[in-house]
């Protein structure tokens, strides 16, 4: 139920009144300050499911931490993947509309991502929409890149994404903040972290209404306004056991509800063009539950169990009227109105075994079920009658450290599944840190597969029960430079993947035999892609006259994304052979802090036969937060700040300059 307006006028106006009354010396600067006493940047989790230092790290990976997320003041986690290494981030039209995420020449149903590890991936697309996951109440967003099914499983051929929640540490402090900006944007939220004895907390609550504009590029005619409303919750309950054993509790909740456009089609020539369609909607209701147990057994043997469940239902409605934007005719949408229950199960338990310093062995069992169910709501007749892909997992890892220079894994996983049989995968790496200097070598090579999902299966006129799963292998290698203390940090790397038995949907009569759509699922597709990442950041000053901190960050990442299939051979959907992303943070006093970010993206292509391109683009945000006292904080932000034209998919709206602003209060609760 939402306040009203009257309702939240007098919280905030209590929790300032508050706020003034706790005094100056008991506050914090912010939500995020109680944060800095815990390095998380240091460590890394999903590289081998045991936290190691980032030093000793030997895969490609990138840490995205909830500090810098509130220091630049980014709404979703899609904004800040937009700016990572190795992906293409991009999303059909405003907020809450579709957004894939892709990672080294991979397509959105090849990367994994989990929150508070539950797998959240679709269960009948096999993707994971990042439209309506913000930033509230995360702690860090793990990025890693390359073949990973032998540690993860599958959808991991490209990657993971690995997201987590905050824990409570510290005095208990309650914050809330308010923001209004373009396109009528108001979002509000409330949080509650903190510690109290052997028991942690981080509660949040937050909405989001925005009007927006429209989904399809308002410059090619479409001028309703799609609107947005996001609610979201999350918490994190933890109690500290005996023998540094740790219970934690894990739960997020999304509610979003967004207005849509689609196409039309025209009889003229046998196509579909942009339409501005009214009255067309899709609500999603999400819940993520997670429970984690970790226990010591002995000085040399630790386990960890994992229980997690993500349920998504998504109703979508056609809408009423659709305009033709290229004809001007007015006409009615073809009735597709669904609604699509997904639920994923994971079971995870694993055991690290310390042999003595220089190695440590990791195995562990997954069980992991996916069910869904497609049901027309014009009819009320099941579309896809409850189905479940399920699969058991064993997996066994050795990690090897010797004098903290010469670092190396290996391992190897069996997954049989109750669709198509078993699935084996390996996976290598290794490393040498010159600590004199500051260089670090490292390279792996890898394996993965991902298990067809149910529309592939079993959707009526299409799936396709005999189909295998696709399979990749990649390789990297890459070199790693510290200098003057680590205020410099270069890397530069190479990848090359390659996917076979990709499923795609293919028009053969003799295969699919009569179906309505003329097509079905075939596993026939295969890609390569090869590239270079390289990232740099500079500490460039400190603690100078008018320059607190003066930080500077630079990606750039070259993507050459084949299509094997076609003949001649063609680049991928979606993929731009360059793009580039740099983030400047300028501190000129203790209060204040700006931050400037640019991203470029180059030319690419819409379809697999490459006749639709689209154009490079530049955007470039800038951001600000000043403290008032060490209770209050006001903040702004302007996205797409020299008014850029461009479009991330064909046909569909991005936001002209927008300019938002809030304030953000918080105060300790001593207990």
């Amino acid at each position: 139920m939402e306040p009203s307006i009257y309702v939240r006028a007098l919280l905030v106006a209590s929790g300032v009144l508050l706020a003034w009354m706790v005094g100056p010396g008991r506050g914090h600067a912010e939500e995020t300050s109680t944060e800095e006493v815990v390095k998380t940047e240091e460590v890394v989790v999903s590289a081998t499911k045991t936290e190691i230092p980032v030093k000793q790290v030997t895969s490609a990976v990138e840490i995205i931490t909830g500090e810098q997320l509130q220091q630049r003041r980014v709404k979703t986690v899609a904004e800040a993947l937009r700016l990572a290494q190795g992906l293409a981030v991009f999303q059909s039209g405003g907020p809450g509309t579709l957004v894939d995420v892709r990672m080294r020449g991979g397509t959105p149903e090849q990367t994994l991502v989990l929150i508070d590890g539950a797998i959240v991936n679709s269960a009948t697309l096999g993707s994971y929409d990042f439209a309506h996951l913000t930033t509230d109440n995360i702690e860090r967003i793990e990025i890693l890149r390359g073949s990973q099914s032998m540690l993860w499983g599958s959808d991991a051929m490209g990657g993971v994404i690995n997201i987590t929640t905050k824990r409570g540490r510290d005095t208990p402090n309650i914050a809330g903040f308010f923001e209004y900006g373009s396109f009528n944007t108001l979002r509000e939220g409330a949080n509650l972290t903190g510690k109290k004895g052997p028991v942690d907390f981080a509660l949040s609550l937050s909405r989001w209404h925005s009007a927006s504009f429209s989904a399809i590029n308002y410059r090619r005619g479409a001028t309703e306004r799609d609107g947005y409303h996001n609610w979201q919750g999350s918490a994190r309950l933890g109690v500290a056991l005996p023998k540094e054993g740790r219970l934690e509790f894990d739960f997020r909740w999304m509610n979003g509800i967004v207005n849509l456009d689609g196409f039309a089609f025209n009889f003229a020539t046998f196509q579909s063009d942009p339409a501005d369609v009214l009255g067309a909607k899709s609500e999603s209701k999400q819940y993520i539950l997670a429970g984690n147990f970790t226990q010591s057994i002995s000085s040399w043997w630790s386990q960890k169990l994992t229980l997690s469940r993500a349920t998504d239902n998504l109703v979508s409605r056609s809408g009423t009227v659709d305009r033709n934007l290229v004809t001007g005719v007015a006409g009615v949408p073809f009735p597709l109105n669904s609604e699509i229950d997904t639920t994923s199960n994971r079971i995870e338990w694993q055991h690290n075994f310390q042999l003595g310093k220089p190695l440590l062995l990791t195995a562990g069992y997954q069980f992991r079920e996916q069910q869904g169910e497609n049901i027309d709501l014009i009819t009320n007749m099941t579309t896809i009658a409850n189905k479940i892909i399920s699969s058991n997992a064993g997996f066994a890892e050795a990690q090897l450290n010797l004098w903290d220079r010469l670092f190396g894994t290996a391992g190897i996983r069996q997954d049989e599944y109750n669709v198509f049989g078993s699935a084996t995968t390996y996976r290598v790496t290794g490393g040498y840190l010159h600590q004199e200097t500051g260089t670090k070598l490292r390279g792996s090579y890898g394996t993965g597969f991902r298990a067809p999902t149910i529309n592939q299966l079993f959707f009526p006129d299409f799936g396709n029960p005999n189909l295998q799963p696709e399979k990749s292998q990649g390789l990297d290698v890459a070199v790693d430079q510290t200098l003057f203390n680590d205020r410099v940090v270069l890397s530069v790397g190479y990848f090359w993947t390659r996917y076979r038995n990709l499923i795609l949907a293919v028009s053969d009569p003799v295969a699919c035999g009569f179906t309505l759509f003329g097509f079905c699922a075939q596993n026939i597709g295969l890609s390569r892609a090869t590239g270079v990442e390289a990232s740099a950041k500079f500490k460039l000053v400190r603690d100078q006259p008018w320059i607190k901190s003066l930080d500077l960050q630079f990606q750039y990442t070259y993507t050459d994304a084949q299509n094997l299939t076609n003949s001649p051979e063609t680049q991928l959907p979606k993929w731009p052979l360059n793009q580039w992303s740099t983030i400047l943070s300028y501190q000129p006093i203790e209060p204040l802090r700006v931050n400037l970010e640019g991203r470029f993206v180059g030319q690419r292509f819409n379809d697999t036969l490459n006749e639709e391109s689209l154009p490079q683009f530049y955007v470039w945000n800038i951001s600000a937060t000043y403290d008032v006292n060490k209770r209050i904080q006001v903040y702004t932000r302007a996205d797409n700040l020299f008014n850029e034209k461009y479009e991330e998919v064909l046909f569909f709206g991005t936001p002209i300059r927008s300019i938002f602003g809030g304030v953000r209060m918080n105060f300790d609760m001593p207990l």
